[in-house]
């Protein structure tokens, strides 16, 4: 299994050497103010000091007291400063290692085969990027990095306070892992819920996340309170799984809170009775109390570790499972490229399950192939895999000789243009839609295919030419206007093969005239799925797809085949 990068890598390490000198810092503004507090009650506070009528205007001890106070003021500043750092220190690590990880989960994806990710939730897989690298990043940051400081913090302040009194040591450090063992112990508990609440989170993601797509169907036939019911109920069980996890958390924080408690009334008690047997001074009790003081957000922080390690862990499987979704084959430099001469199209005993069943046949270099067939006969798929998009459970697909699978993925992507519905538009600009398969296109090629297009008619007609935004899917623009933009897209680059997936329903005439004249006069191959008779019947040669398996007919047979086709549908 794919494993996630290293937390602490070579261009993390000066962080984390930030972080280890601010806890040992911390760590000494605690031992500053525990002895200036034990400076306090030993000497500030002794009957000898105390006579306010003697040593009042006593400038020794009036230095005294400004010493104290402006030590304790300065240990408080310096240590809220730590604080400070340590926390956007913590943070920069946490982003640094989640900007690794998002471009490698996002690196992984891009490589995807588009069969195997479209069995997934486009909730589920946008909770990736989202809820799990956010454990993941507060672990690094609020777990690892905490982790760090707090227990430099608590081994050097704890040193410390054994030297000047073993057992108010002792009795703090024991009480204190007491509560932190104990939330440890709870530790499994967490894990179960905050599984449960992170399936409902992503239950509740992807039921919105289609709703939004398909909103206008809700509206279309008035079920908004059906969906409206679904939608409490699963809103409901988030809140409850949700109300169930910060339950377990402020358990975990009360164990914590009542250990400190618990420890600053033992060394109370402790050492009171040591002050009483003259084995230790009241400074040192102060001392110690202050230290258990300071501590207790160390060890706050400590516990609500576990609860990072746990939702970090349960975040860390899912990413790593998604990480082995089915990739595509192919995106290594080393394989060669796809060589076109007359972009002939072989394929051999093509099998999909369930859609394809041994298709076997030769698209002669330069053809115009239209694909027939009823609905679910499995034309779009067989497109698919002649264009990569879907590798076949068996067979091959040959270009000009070249097994697709064995060369470089792309330049079969280069070699072939697509449009299809499954290919919609994106959020940006025109230019950046026209430029999208192609960026470095020249000027003299994008002008050609604009001309072919007559985008530039299509653009007199937005506001602002090519800086108009696109809309998500194009929804701003006509079904006319989203299909001539998505074929100058597939034309730019001059790909040696176009496929025309079923872009010619309620087209416009001007676009019906840029479709057939982009078929009539393509400088290559041509497959094409169409809706229509009229357009079917610009090829040069017809498949039918029947039952799986691919029948050659003669273009004199052709529009009864196509008509009988258009009868099953």
């Amino acid at each position: 299994m794919r494993q996630l990068p290293t937390i602490f890598s070579a261009d993390r390490r000066r962080l984390l050497v930030r972080l280890i000198a601010n806890g040992t810092l911390q760590a000494a503004t605690i031992i500053g103010s525990m002895l200036l507090v034990r400076y306090a009650f030993n000497v500030l506070l002794n009957p000898e000091f105390d006579d306010p009528e003697v040593h009042l205007f006593d400038p020794s001890q009036v230095w005294e007291v400004a010493f104290f106070a402006l030590g304790l003021m300065g240990c408080t500043g310096f240590a809220a400063w730590l604080r400070y750092t340590e926390r956007v220190d913590a943070e920069r690590l946490g982003q640094a290692y989640i900007h690794q990880v998002r471009l490698l989960v996002f690196d992984h994806m891009s490589r995807f085969s588009p069969r195997a990710f479209s069995n997934r939730s486009t909730g589920s897989s946008m909770l990736r990027f989202v809820s799990d690298l956010s454990a993941i990043r507060r672990w690094v940051s609020l777990g690892l990095a905490r982790i760090v400081v707090s227990v430099i913090v608590t081994l050097i302040s704890i040193s410390v306070l054994a030297y000047l009194d073993t057992y108010l040591a002792l009795c703090a450090i024991i009480i204190l892992s007491l509560g932190l063992a104990w939330n440890i112990r709870m530790g499994p508990a967490l894990h179960q819920v905050i599984i449960e609440a992170r399936r409902r989170r992503g239950n509740l993601a992807g039921n919105i996340n289609e709703k939004i797509r398909s909103y206008i169907v809700i509206q279309a036939f008035n079920q908004r309170r059906r969906e409206r019911r679904r939608f409490r109920k699963q809103s409901q069980r988030l809140s409850d799984a949700m109300i169930e996890r910060a339950s377990a958390s402020a358990g975990m924080k009360i164990v914590n809170d009542g250990a400190t408690a618990l420890s600053i009334a033992a060394i109370l008690s402790l050492g009171a009775l040591e002050v009483f047997r003259n084995l230790t001074t009241a400074g040192n009790v102060v001392a110690a109390m202050a230290v258990v003081g300071f501590l207790s957000r160390a060890f706050r922080d400590l516990g609500r570790i576990h609860e990072h390690l746990q939702a970090y862990r349960v975040s860390r499987q899912k990413i790593l499972e998604f990480m082995q979704t089915r990739r595509l084959r192919g995106r290594s430099a080393s394989l060669p490229a796809l060589q076109i001469s007359k972009a002939e199209i072989e394929l051999q005993q093509i099998r999909v399950d369930g859609i394809l069943d041994n298709v076997s046949g030769v698209i002669p270099g330069g053809a115009r192939l239209a694909i027939i067939g009823d609905n679910g006969a499995g034309k779009s798929t067989l497109l698919q895999v002649i264009a990569r998009l879907v590798d076949p459970d068996q067979g091959k697909v040959l270009i000009d000789g070249q097994d697709i699978r064995q060369c470089n993925l792309d330049s079969v992507r280069s070699a072939i243009g697509i449009v299809s519905p499954d290919l919609p538009l994106l959020r940006g600009s025109i230019r950046y839609n026209l430029r999208y398969r192609c960026p470095d296109a020249s000027a003299e090629e994008l002008a050609r295919v604009c001309q072919l297009c007559k985008i530039d008619d299509l653009l007199q007609q937005l506001p602002g030419g090519e800086d108009f935004r696109v809309k998500e899917s194009g929804n701003n623009l006509s079904l006319g206007q989203r299909h001539r933009l998505a074929l100058a897209r597939a034309l730019l680059g001059q790909p040696a093969i176009l496929i025309v997936d079923e872009i010619d329903a309620s087209l416009d005439s001007q676009a019906v005239k840029v479709f057939e004249d982009v078929v009539r006069h393509f400088n290559g191959t041509v497959l094409m799925v169409s809706r229509f008779k009229e357009r079917l019947m610009l090829a040069d040669c017809f498949w039918q797809l029947d039952a799986g398996q691919v029948k050659i007919v003669q273009k004199s047979d052709a529009q009864l085949a196509i008509e009988a086709s258009f009868q099953n549908r």
